[in-house]
């Protein structure tokens, strides 16, 4: 008897969530341009609506059994990709400093490696962790709190301490995500080669 807990995942590309995914993806440039440009709130908007088609794809693959490998991939992509986007362009105006930047990128490369390792021993992409989602929501959350202090400064001693607040604990919990991930790969490497 096959678990419920298990939905199956197909090969299907023109899903509902993946146009969605696709659609996010084609953003990124645009949030980018937004950001390094200054125009904060047309910025916020489109992250607004990013992060609410990245909840409506999830739901709807969840919802409607559309959960597919390419889906797999591209959300997590076009989260990671918004973050850089938003981390590239508030380092370029020197909203965050660039080591902020530089500790989120190092992880990245880390997990980079240790997708190829992986692929070496026959393995795919290791499976997300909760800590990992917790890690990317806290980075959602900062990014555009510290944007909003830029759109709109009479709110930034608020906004800016909570942005902080956040982007610290992020990046603090995407290290110690990419941890786990070191030993979910090491379990791996050890296993026998099929």
């Amino acid at each position: 008897m096959a678990s419920s807990s298990s939905p199956e995942i197909s090969n299907r590309v023109w899903t509902v969530p993946n146009i969605l995914s696709f659609l996010r993806l084609g953003l990124v440039p645009v949030f980018l341009y937004l950001i390094i440009t200054a125009q904060d709130a047309l910025a916020l908007l489109v992250l607004v609506f990013s992060s609410l088609s990245d909840y409506l794809d999830g739901f709807i693959a969840r919802r409607f059994n559309q959960m597919t490998r390419l889906g797999q991939l591209l959300d997590p992509a076009a989260d990671r990709l918004f973050i850089f986007a938003a981390l590239i362009g508030l380092a370029a105006r020197n909203v965050i400093p660039w080591w902020l930047f530089f500790v989120i990128v190092a992880r990245e490369v880390m997990l980079a490696m240790l997708g190829i390792i992986s692929a070496n021993y026959g393995f795919g992409p290791l499976p997300v962790h909760h800590l990992g989602k917790v890690a990317t929501a806290a980075l959602f959350y900062a990014l555009p709190v510290l944007m909003l202090g830029q759109a709109f400064p009479a709110i930034a001693s608020v906004t800016d301490p909570v942005g902080w607040a956040f982007a610290l604990w992020g990046a603090f919990l995407y290290w110690w995500a990419g941890f786990i991930y070191v030993a979910q790969s090491v379990r791996i490497s050890r296993l026998p080669r099929v």
